[in-house]
């Protein structure tokens, strides 16, 4: 596919994340307007409260464009999803009629706060890179027992907190917690010492399910809204401590950031491409009907406090060793009801080569080869005041189809003494 031109100049350029073949869907407020739905294109926000108010995009009966969420356009599933974007196609692109119509209701970005683009029904983040799963495997458990006995048959996952789940810009707080030394006889407690990202896609849920209703593979692609960046902050040293036996809980629970533009699926079509061939046969109800994953390019920056931001990992979304759709299709298969607005991480996505690793857990090897900033600084893990950046994006022939930036900054833990 090659670009598809729009009257909105900016969307016209290569370099753009947000061209007429991405159109994707986030939440925004200005001086003069409250938070409402918009459309990114080019540099220019699409109000849709205004255009549904105007009667160029009728979706439902009632509006569902006027409030600061998705979920109503979500709720009205996959024929509402698709006729919504031909008919945003259609008022853009070059030969559209009715620019004159259009054209007072774009909202320069640069004016803009964004929202989250959702509310977050629940969130579920999976550990589904094998990458990074052997890599933190084999600094735990020794390369010979680096991925659990059934890590190749399921796509394991845990309940995460939808109540921190932020959008982009939102400053994270370094969590306090239980933490023991392995010398010591008792845990203390303190603020974390490791603090570490993980670079994953999000998945969003577009359509729910009941109580006791499993979905197959070809349902539950089908099910999916679109795709945001996700950053599931860790607190390693409390995960150390804590997490056995049932997993994640507090070095998980404090924050996780998303970037504030869905693309959707749609949008994603043309970048298709398969998971890795399977290591073991999966069961029948996990084999994909058609390739689950796309080729994204992604990119991790750290900018230390007051100095220059800098790439410190670089790796592709086809990494991954599970979908999405194989992500959904498990979680709904015991009978788990899933509602529009669940969100689902993907874990971490780390590529084969050092520089391909998605965490700093992973660069640095736990620590014991902390990376070089181009100041001379090193780091191990995150420290107060670095900004942590995820950005990435489709590359198609003179275009590309992105998702903004997922960024936040670290500010030092509260102090409980």
């Amino acid at each position: 596919m090659t670009l598809m031109t729009s009257w909105v100049e900016s969307a016209n350029s290569a370099t753009t994340d947000f061209p007429l073949n991405n159109l994707p869907y986030g939440v925004f407020s200005t001086n003069q307007l409250e938070a409402r739905c918009g459309v990114a294109i080019g540099d220019q926000i699409l109000d849709m409260a205004a255009l549904e108010e105007e009667g160029l995009i009728t979706l439902a009966e009632e509006p569902v464009f006027d409030v600061p969420y998705w979920n109503d356009v979500m709720d009205l599933g996959p024929t509402a999803w698709a006729s919504l974007r031909s008919r945003l196609i259609e008022l853009l692109s070059a030969d559209a009629p009715d620019q004159a119509a259009v054209a007072p209701h774009l909202v320069p970005m640069e004016a803009a706060q964004l929202h989250m683009p959702m509310m977050v029904s629940e969130y579920t983040d999976f550990y589904a890179g094998k990458h990074h799963a052997t890599n933190v495997g084999t600094m735990f458990r020794g390369a010979e027992n680096a991925l659990p006995p059934n890590w190749l048959h399921i796509p394991i996952g845990y309940n995460g907190r939808a109540s921190t789940v932020v959008v982009s810009g939102t400053e994270i707080t370094r969590p306090n917690g239980q933490l023991k030394a392995p010398e010591a006889e008792t845990p203390h407690f303190g603020p974390c010492q490791k603090l570490d990202i993980e670079l994953e896609m999000g998945a969003i849920v577009g359509t729910s399910t009941e109580m006791g209703q499993p979905v197959s593979i070809t349902e539950a692609d089908e099910m999916i809204f679109g795709y945001v960046l996700l950053n599931d902050w860790s607190a390693r040293d409390i995960q150390a401590w804590e997490y056995q036996p049932l997993g994640p809980f507090q070095a998980k629970a404090f924050a996780t950031s998303i970037s504030p533009w869905i693309v959707t699926r749609d949008a994603l079509e043309p970048f298709r491409t398969s998971t890795p061939e399977r290591e073991k046969d999966l069961l029948p109800y996990l084999r994909e009907s058609k390739p689950g994953l796309y080729d994204i390019d992604l990119s991790v920056t750290l900018q230390p406090e007051g100095g220059e931001a800098e790439e410190i990992a670089r790796t592709n979304y086809r990494e991954m060793y599970y979908s999405a759709a194989q992500q959904l299709t498990h979680h709904a298969s015991s009978g788990c009801a899933m509602n529009a607005g669940d969100l689902l991480g993907s874990g971490t996505i780390s590529g084969p080569e050092k520089s391909e690793r998605g965490s700093l857990l992973e660069l640095s090897w736990g620590g014991k080869e902390p990376i070089t900033l181009t100041d001379g600084s090193t780091r191990s893990f995150v420290e107060d005041g670095d900004t942590l950046t995820l950005t990435g994006h489709a590359q198609g022939d003179g275009f590309r189809v992105g998702f903004g930036a997922c960024t936040g900054k670290i500010r030092p833990a509260i102090d409980f003494s």
